[in-house]
């Protein structure tokens, strides 16, 4: 059956590829990859460097010992004034809230715009909130690739941005996942990207990757700094899947899309309260997130930081020396970390990927002494079950835990997408977290927002009723400002 008048004829990738602009748009993805993957080393670098000047070589220079309880609680504080300071004060709205979940799709930031998203990711990455680096990255990535490519050609094509775009959001993020493929993947599943458009789309990306996972190995090596990936330094031997490890799958993956539920009504409830007065809310939210590592220190002798930050650097310790934690550690570690993550979704800026993966691996650790489950698949089903509850994306969530526990997480696959697939339709059936909007608020954009991303609330905006000013997301025209 032919198209219909007027409609525009169907996308043919073989010519596609074979014409002089694709090809050039090739080049360009390659070289964009260099200086964007740098930049994001250097974030990376720097995020780095303030966690640990900030939290372990400033108290030890300052006190007899381990640091004490309360010194989280003074930076979460800061931590959330400068937060909301930049929020109000600069353009945009220093990316989009989290609580809102995982966002790839959309138009790139612009570039008035990216001074904002790289302070308040700073602010948060840097001063202790729950929350991963990976969303302020895409951001980062694809607004200075976008931001090139308009200054090199003011009248380019919006096609030709978007694929730059998107190459540069996949050198953002090349390594940070433990391998380029992860990072491609996470980008393409939550952008929704298929058919001939993701062949077209994905290749300058996987490009722009390649070229990027060799600039941070090569900065690695010449800086001396860290590499910043993912990678587990001790994983638990392999087993065979049982008849008891797909069962306990189940409950893994129950047990998760209930706990990511609440992490979520906790971002979404707390959520309009910041935007009726979002320095001094966002500066108690600190507050709270830095009681909640004092609490774990003081109650376990444990260190303040496995609560706090992204969980990237401490998953490994966690995987390494389970044995070490007692059950009921375990527990109040999952309940006060998942706490400190639904408080850092409402007001603060980052990604949620890191965090879900840690407290999936708390989850996973808690249960693997269930009879017939053992300690490697207990972690990859509770890593996977996890991501998918907050993310939402199954098949991401399925890589991210297999390939994170690397040849020893191969056996565990089926346990893994037993417990992803059960997390996935069990939030999908739970109601969406969160304040229910009123009639007025309810509009066609913001019900498929709410059942695709669980929120009622919609992701295009910021409004902040402390000041009135309202920032709509760049792709999205301006829209008049709501109750909270």
């Amino acid at each position: 059956m032919g198209a219909p008048p007027g409609a525009p004829a169907p996308l043919d990738p073989a010519s596609t590829v074979r014409s002089r602009a694709y090809l050039s748009a090739l080049v360009l993805a390659a070289l964009l990859g260099i200086p964007v993957s740098a930049v994001a080393y250097g974030f990376l670098a720097l995020v780095s460097k303030l966690q640990a000047y900030l939290f372990t070589d400033l108290p030890n220079g300052l006190f007899d010992g381990t640091p004490p309880a309360w010194w989280p609680v003074p930076w979460l504080m800061l931590s959330g004034l400068l937060v909301a300071l930049t929020i109000s004060r600069l353009p945009g709205t220093a990316g989009h809230s989290p609580s809102l979940g995982f966002h790839a799709a959309g138009g790139p930031a612009t570039g008035r715009d990216l001074p904002g998203i790289v302070l308040a990711a700073l602010a948060t990455l840097g001063l202790g909130a729950v929350l991963g680096p990976e969303a302020p990255l895409i951001a980062i990535g694809g607004g200075l690739a976008a931001l090139t490519v308009r200054l090199a050609r003011r009248d380019a094509p919006p096609m030709a941005v978007t694929v730059m775009a998107s190459a540069g959001s996949f050198a953002a993020i090349s390594t940070l996942l433990g391998s380029p493929l992860l990072g491609a993947f996470l980008i393409m599943e939550a952008a929704g990207i298929a058919g001939a458009t993701l062949s077209l789309v994905a290749l300058p990306g996987l490009l722009a990757s390649g070229i990027g996972a060799l600039v941070f190995v090569g900065l690695d090596a010449w800086t001396g700094l860290g590499t910043f990936s993912l990678a587990l330094t001790s994983v638990p031997p392999g087993v065979q899947p049982t008849v008891a490890s797909l069962l306990w799958s189940v409950a893994v993956g129950v047990v998760a899309a209930l706990l990511g539920w609440g992490i979520r009504w906790v971002g979404l409830t707390v959520r309009p309260l910041v935007h009726r007065s979002r320095a001094l809310v966002t500066v108690a939210l600190g507050l709270l997130i830095g009681l909640c590592a004092t609490a774990y220190q003081v109650v376990t002798g444990r260190g303040f930081g496995e609560v706090l930050f992204s969980g990237q650097s401490a998953l490994p310790g966690l995987v390494a020396n389970a044995a070490g934690y007692s059950i009921g550690v375990l527990v109040l570690l999952g309940v006060l970390k998942a706490l400190a993550y639904g408080l850092s979704l409402a007001a603060f800026r980052g990604g949620p990927v890191f965090p879900a993966m840690f407290l999936g691996a708390v989850l996973g650790t808690a249960l693997s002494p269930l009879p017939g489950m053992e300690l490697a698949p207990a972690i990859g089903t509770g890593i996977g079950a996890m991501c998918c509850a907050m993310l939402r994306l199954p098949l991401t969530s399925v890589l991210l835990a297999t390939l994170l526990m690397g040849s020893d997480g191969l056996p565990g696959i089926p346990q893994v997408i037993v417990a992803v697939v059960v997390s996935f339709v069990v939030t999908l059936v739970l109601p969406a977290p969160g304040p229910k909007e009123g009639p007025t608020q309810g509009s066609t954009q913001g019900s498929t927002q709410g059942s695709t991303q669980g929120s009622t609330h919609d992701p295009a905006q910021e409004v902040d009723h402390s000041s009135g000013r309202q920032s709509p997301v760049e792709g999205e025209s301006p829209r008049p400002p709501r109750a909270g």
